[in-house]
Formats: structure tokens, sequence, C-alpha cells
């Protein structure tokens, strides 16, 4: 089951839904829209390793924008940063960024009970595409949750995405054992 607009603030109110900043306006029927933040990174290398611990470019989104290139993996972040203490959050593209040819994440769209960061996003396009900082990006979903949680993802000792980050962060299956 998704909450409803009304249930999310509800929820935001108990302090089970935290997202910073806030904004009501940015409150849908069922969806709370997140934002670009001003960071994007790049892979160095072209060939990617899964094994090895692959190295990204930071940088900053100018004022006038930054073109997207097909063929080449952005790594963005929200502006937001998100907590979910009871439910499991979804991040969907929205319609108007999916109408411009982006993607914003590759896989991983879902969230763990008790994920407390920024999102990163795994952007990709169609065409060449000029975006912003502070654009509107997607949008978070919440799902209700049945039966317990043995452990919420922010008290794993084995999580890999815990650090608290404005920037986005390159991929850590290298820190898995195969």
């Amino acid at each position: 089951m998704i909450l409803s607009d009304k249930r999310i603030l509800e929820e935001i109110d108990k302090g089970t839904i935290i997202i910073e900043p806030f904004n009501p306006e940015c409150l849908g029927t069922n969806s709370y829209d997140v934002h670009l933040g001003k960071y994007l990174a790049t892979y160095k290398d072209r060939v990617l390793d899964a094994k090895a611990h692959n190295k990204i470019d930071h940088f900053e989104i100018p004022k006038e924008g930054y073109v997207l290139h097909p063929g080449t993996l952005y790594l963005g972040v929200t502006l937001e940063y998100t907590e979910t203490h009871a439910h499991i959050p979804f991040l969907e593209g929205k319609s108007s960024t999916g109408r411009l040819g982006i993607d914003i994440h590759a896989t991983a769209g879902k969230g763990d009970v008790g994920f407390c960061n920024t999102w990163t996003l795994e952007i990709s396009c169609a065409q060449p595409v000029r975006i912003y900082a502070g654009m509107p990006i997607g949008q978070l979903i919440y799902f209700m949750v049945q039966g317990d949680i043995q452990t919420m993802y922010n008290t794993k000792t084995n999580a890999k995405y815990n650090n608290k980050t404005t920037k986005p962060v390159e991929s850590m299956m290298w820190k898995n054992k195969f």
C-alpha cells in the first residue's frame, strides 16, 4: 500500500519520515518531489571493474546548467536528505524528467527501512540535455511494511551507503565478497 499525501504528513509529524528541506508545495497526492543537488560525478575510467574500487570525479553544476550526453553514466544526488524509519521508500523519475529523455536510476530505486541519507542518482540520457541544480528530478513514494524489521539499514554494520553525504557516491560493489 502506498502512502497518501495526508499519511505522508502524519508520518513526518511522527518523525518516521524526515525530509530536509521540506516544502509542502512538493507534496503530491501520493509522493514527494525531490530535486537535483548541485554535484555530479563521473567515473574516471571508461571500463569499470565490479571487483575494484572505481574512482569518480565530482564537479559542481554551473548556474548556466550542464549538458548530459548519451553513453556516459552520471552520478547525481538529491538536494533532499531523507530518513525513513517505518516505510519502504521508492525513488522514481518524474514524468517531466522522463519526457526529456533522462533516466534517474539504472536499478537502485528502492531504499531500505532505516535509510538515512541523500539519494545517489544513476543518471543517463537518450539525447543531449541541459540540466540544472535544484530542478525537480524525481519523486519519493512510500510503501507500508508488513511484519517486524529485524535490522534497520542504518544499524547494519555492513551497510555500504550509511555515511551522510551531499555528493554522489560511487558503487561499493567491490566491498562484496564474490
